[in-house]
């Protein structure tokens, strides 16, 4: 069975950091996008940080320039190095594996979250 295993959350202050992983099993983990999505208290979820199965990287505009995307192929995981964080980063973060083998099909894994909070 698929299972994204995440560890890394806890409390911080402001200006602190956090490094986020996700591990995955029962998967092709180089085949896969990784991504991480945050969910705070009355908010949507929210992209946060994607990667490629090429490398590629993408962030979310509220991020850009604080969070880091990276992914370790020979050990099926991928991490979000979190700097200089603010309280407004609160949130529950989701690790999701996504396959698009095709252009009219795809399949995707969520993990089970991860809670970070930042506050003084």
């Amino acid at each position: 069975q698929v299972q994204l295993v995440e560890s890394g959350g806890g409390l911080v202050q402001p200006g602190g950091s956090l490094r986020l992983s996700c591990a995955a099993s029962g998967i092709i983990f180089r085949l896969y996008n990784m991504e991480w999505y945050r969910q705070a208290p009355g908010k949507q979820r929210e992209l946060v940080a994607s990667i490629s199965r090429g490398g590629s990287t993408k962030y979310g505009d509220s991020v850009n320039g604080r969070f880091t995307i990276s992914r370790d192929n020979a050990k099926n995981t991928v991490y979000l190095q979190m700097n200089s964080l603010k309280p407004e980063d609160t949130a529950v973060y989701y690790c999701n594996a996504l396959f698009l083998p095709t252009m009219s099909s795809s399949q995707n894994y969520w993990g089970q979250g991860t809670q970070a909070t930042v506050s003084s």
